[in-house]
C-alpha cells in the first residue's frame, strides 16, 4: 500500500513538472501593471479631476516564463510632461501612440503589447499661485534618563514653495511638520518627517529632514554668595546662610566651558515676607540647560544701619 502511494505521488510530481514546464514555454496573453512616474511638470501647475494615473494596466503576449518575470520585477515608465503643457491652463494629453511607444521600450524584445488601459492619458491643468514660506518643527521630544538635547531640532531646509489659490495660501507664512512624539531619545538622530499641508495646497516637497543633536549631561556645582535686591534704605539685611550650593546641568562636551561667573544668585526683598526669602538663579551661559540652588529658601534679619 505504501509503495502504491509513493508511486502515485511520484507520477503526480512528474506530471506537475511537465505541466509547469509547458506553461512556462507556451505563448499566451496576460495583464500586468505598469507604474508611471511623471517629470517635467512645473511646480505651479496643478492637475484637475483625478489627476494622472500612477498605474497603467497593459495586456501583453509572450511565453509564460517571460510574463512571469513582469510580476517578479514590476515595470516602471517615466513620462516627461513638458511637451504636453502649453500656456497657463488647458489639457495634458499623452496620446496612445506615445504611451504605447514608451511601454514597448521597456518590454522584453519577445513581448508583444496588445492593449493599454487607459489607451491615452488625459488630464486638465491650471496655474496656481505660489509663495515662499518658512519651515518649522512641530513635535514633543522626551529624553532618556541622563540625556538632553543640544539646542533645538534643526531642519535641513529652512523654507519651501507652496502652491494653491490665493485664498488658501495668502495667510500661510510658516509650514510645520506633522506633530510627532519622540520618546526615550538617547542619541543624535536624523529623521524625515512629513509636512502638515493645509487643505487645497501643495508644497515643493512633502517632507523635510530634521536633525536632533543629543548628548549625555552631567552636573557641575558651585558655592556662590546671594545678592540682595531691594533692601530698604537705612537698613542692613543679613541672610542665613549667605552662600548656597548651586547645581547646573550641562552637556559633557561643554563641562569646562561653564564657570561660576556665568551664574547670578539673588533674593529680592519684599515687605510682605517677614523672615524668609526665595533664592533665584539667572545664568547667561547657553550650555547650561537647568540650574537649582540648595537651600532654595533662606532666612533674613533686617536691622537698622548704625
Amino acid at each position: 500500500m505504501k509503495r502504491e502511494i509513493g508511486t502515485f505521488l511520484l507520477f503526480l510530481l512528474l506530471a506537475t513538472l511537465l505541466w509547469y514546464g509547458h506553461a512556462m514555454q507556451s505563448v499566451r496573453n496576460t495583464r500586468v501593471p505598469v507604474h508611471i512616474q511623471y517629470t517635467g511638470k512645473p511646480g505651479a501647475i496643478g492637475l484637475g479631476g483625478d489627476g494622472l494615473p500612477s498605474i497603467v494596466e497593459i495586456e501583453v503576449r509572450d511565453a509564460g516564463a517571460r510574463l512571469n518575470s513582469y510580476y517578479k520585477e514590476p515595470l516602471h515608465l517615466t513620462i516627461d510632461l513638458r511637451p504636453y503643457i502649453h500656456g497657463d491652463k488647458g489639457t495634458i494629453q499623452v496620446p496612445s501612440d506615445a504611451l504605447r511607444r514608451g511601454i514597448s521600450n521597456i518590454l522584453q524584445g519577445t513581448s508583444q503589447l496588445i492593449e493599454t488601459t487607459p489607451e491615452e492619458l488625459v488630464c486638465p491643468f491650471y496655474t496656481e499661485q505660489e509663495k515662499w514660506v518658512a519651515l518649522a518643527f512641530d513635535g514633543e521630544i522626551k529624553m532618556a534618563n541622563e540625556y538632553q538635547m543640544v539646542g533645538v531640532p534643526t531642519l535641513r531646509t529652512s523654507k519651501t514653495r507652496i502652491y494653491g489659490q490665493d485664498k488658501y495660501i495668502a495667510s500661510i507664512d510658516t509650514l510645520y511638520t506633522k506633530h510627532v512624539l519622540i520618546e526615550d531619545l538617547s542619541d543624535t538622530t536624523d529623521m524625515r518627517i512629513a509636512l502638515a499641508l493645509p487643505p487645497n495646497t501643495r508644497a515643493q516637497f512633502d517632507s523635510v529632514d530634521v536633525h536632533i543633536d543629543v548628548e549625555r549631561f552631567t552636573e557641575k556645582k558651585f558655592t556662590l554668595p546671594i545678592e540682595v535686591i531691594g533692601a530698604p534704605e537705612g537698613y542692613v539685611m543679613r541672610l542665613f546662610p549667605h552662600d548656597v550650593e548651586v547645581s547646573v546641568r550641562v552637556g559633557i562636551s561643554h563641562f569646562s566651558q561653564v564657570q561660576a561667573s556665568d551664574i547670578r544668585v539673588f533674593s529680592t526683598y519684599s515687605p510682605e515676607r517677614k523672615d524668609k526669602l526665595d533664592v533665584a538663579i539667572q545664568y547667561t551661559n547657553p550650555y547650561i540647560t537647568y540650574a537649582w540652588a540648595y537651600p532654595g529658601v533662606v532666612e533674613f534679619l533686617l536691622t537698622e544701619q548704625q
